[in-house]
C-alpha cells in the first residue's frame, strides 16, 4: 500500500493538552505495549497489515519535531510550507510521491486522515480500496462508513447499490438529524475523507489547476495557492467515482467527548476518583494529584498550558473559549526529546529539557539572551564556539549571547535551562553549521 497520512489540526479541541504544535494526534492516551498517541497507533495498525506499506505523512512546519520524536527520523514527511486546506496538502504530496520518492505515476495511492479510532480491519479495507481501484474504470475510489446512527457531523455518500464496492449516485452535504435518517434509509454511508486514486490521476489535475514545473517549485510557490478543499477541487468534479463499505468500528475523535469513548483507562497520571463520581475521565500530565469527587459526565484535563474542567457534553464546544486564551507553549516534542516550561518571569525563563539518548540540539546561537544549563540526570556532551566538553549530574554551562552552543545526549539527559535576557522570543535563534 502507498499511503499518505493528513496530519493537520490547530491543537484548540483537546486543550489543554494539544497546542499549536502537539495536536491531538500527538497526544498519549491510549495502551499498547506502552502508552501511545494516535499517530503512533495509527502508523503501528498499518504496518501490522502490510509490513511493506508505504507511509508518508503530510504535515505542517510545526508538528514535523513531534512526528520525529514519536516515529523515529525514517519515517517519510511531506511538509506544507504553509497552512493551506486539503486540496494543496495532498497535490504536494503526491508529486513529492512522484519526483522524491521514485512512486509511478500509475501506482494507486490512498489518502487519509490520521486521527480516526479504528480496528486493524479499517486498514484491510483500505488495502481493498487499492485492489478495486486498479480492477475498475473509476478514477476515485472512496472508503463509506456504514452509519450507526443520523450524524449530523458527516458527509454522505449516496451509493447506487448495497453492493461492497458501487459506483457513487451522490455526494450530500452535512445535513439536520431528520435528513440524514432519510439518507440512511436510502443506504447512505458516512463520507470518512478517505480517497484513492492513481497517482498520475491527481498530478494531471494539478497541472491543470496549478502552474508549477516540478516538486520544488510547487513547494516555493505554496503560499501563494488557493485554499479549497480536497472534495471541492477534485470529488465533486469527477464522474467515474466508487465507494468501498467499512462495516467495521469507526469513531472521529475529534472533541474530548469523542476521546473519552476511546481512551484505554478512566484515569491517567496522579489521580483519584472517589466511588460517588460516574463517567468521569480525567488526564493529568503534571507532577501534582488531582483528587475529583462527585464528578458526573465530566472530563478534567490538566497540563502545563492549562487546566480544563468540562462537562462531557459541553466539552465539545470549547474551542471559541481556547481561542480567546492566548500564551506561550508550555510544552512540545521536539525531535530530539521534549522541553516543558517551568516558569515565567519578566526577564527569564525556566525550562526543563529533555533529551534522548544520541540526540542533540541543533548548533545555535541567540542575540539577545544568556543561558545557564544545570545537568540534573545522564551524560553527554556540549559543544561552545567549536571547543567541545563532556558534562555530567550536577554539572553548570553558562552560554553568554552570540555564542554557539549544543549539547548531544550520551544516555537520557535531563537539564534545566534558564534563559536570561530583556527580549526572550522563540525567533532569537540563529542555526549554524558545526564546526
Amino acid at each position: 500500500m502507498n499511503i499518505i497520512l493528513l496530519s493537520g489540526g490547530s491543537g484548540k479541541r483537546l486543550w489543554p493538552l494539544s497546542n499549536e504544535v502537539r495536536s491531538k494526534q500527538f497526544i498519549k492516551l491510549f495502551k499498547g505495549e506502552q502508552m501511545e498517541s494516535m499517530v503512533q497507533r495509527v502508523y503501528r495498525q498499518i504496518k501490522t497489515v502490510d509490513t511493506e506499506a508505504k507511509v508518508t505523512i503530510a504535515t505542517s512546519k510545526s508538528q514535523v519535531s513531534a512526528i520525529r520524536n514519536q516515529l523515529g527520523d525514517d519515517v517519510s514527511i511531506c511538509v506544507e510550507p504553509h497552512r493551506r486546506d486539503t486540496f494543496p496538502a495532498i497535490v504536494l504530496a503526491a508529486v513529492y510521491l512522484n519526483e522524491v520518492q521514485g512512486i509511478s505515476a500509475e501506482e494507486c495511492v490512498t489518502v487519509c486522515p490520521v486521527d480516526p479510532f479504528v480496528e486493524n480491519t479499517y486498514y484491510e479495507t483500505i488495502a481493498l480500496l487499492e485492489k478495486a481501484a486498479v480492477e475498475s474504470d473509476c478514477n476515485l475510489t472512496l472508503m463509506g462508513i456504514e452509519p450507526t446512527y443520523p450524524s449530523e457531523k458527516y458527509g454522505y455518500i449516496i451509493p447506487e447499490s448495497n453492493d461492497r464496492v458501487s459506483r457513487v449516485l451522490a455526494f450530500k452535504e452535512k445535513p439536520d438529524k431528520e435528513t440524514a435518517g432519510s439518507y440512511i434509509e436510502q443506504g447512505a454511508l458516512w463520507n470518512a475523507g478517505v480517497f484513492t486514486f492513481r497517482l498520475g490521476y491527481l498530478i494531471e489535475i494539478a497541472h491543470r489547476m496549478i502552474e508549477f514545473t516540478d516538486y520544488q517549485d510547487l513547494y516555493e510557490k505554496y503560499d501563494t495557492l488557493e485554499k479549497i478543499s480536497f472534495d471541492y477541487a477534485v470529488v465533486e468534479k469527477e464522474s467515474k467515482i466508487q465507494v468501498v463499505r467499512y462495516a467495521g468500528n469507526w469513531k472521529d475523535v475529534g472533541t474530548w467527548n469523542m476521546m473519552t469513548e476511546v481512551m484505554s483507562e478512566p484515569t491517567i497520571g496522579n489521580v483519584t476518583l472517589d466511588d460517588t463520581c460516574q463517567n468521569t475521565h480525567v488526564v493529568n500530565e503534571l507532577d501534582i494529584p488531582v483528587l475529583c469527587m462527585g464528578c458526573k459526565d465530566m472530563v478534567v484535563a490538566v497540563s502545563n498550558d492549562g487546566i480544563l474542567v468540562a462537562d462531557k457534553e459541553q466539552s465539545s464546544y470549547m474551542k471559541p473559549y481556547v481561542d480567546k486564551l492566548g500564551g506561550i507553549i508550555m510544552y512540545a516534542e521536539k525531535s530530539w526529546g521534549s522541553y516543558t516550561v517551568i516558569d515565567v518571569q519578566p526577564e527569564s525563563y525556566t525550562i526543563k529539557v529533555n533529551l534522548k539518548p544520541g540526540h542533540q540540539m541543533k548548533y545555535h546561537s541567540h542575540y539577545y539572551r544568556d543561558e545557564v544549563w544545570t545537568v540534573v540526570a545522564g551524560r553527554g556532551r556540549v559543544v561552545i564556539d567549536g571547543a567541545s566538553r563532556r558534562v555530567k549530574a550536577g554539572d553548570v554551562v553558562t552560554l553568554p549571547a552570540e555564542s554557539k552552543h549544543t549539547i548531544i545526549a550520551e544516555t537520557d539527559l535531563h537539564i534545566i535551562e534558564v534563559q536570561m535576557g530583556q527580549d526572550i522570543t522563540v525567533e532569537d535563534k540563529v542555526v549554524h553549521a558545526m564546526e
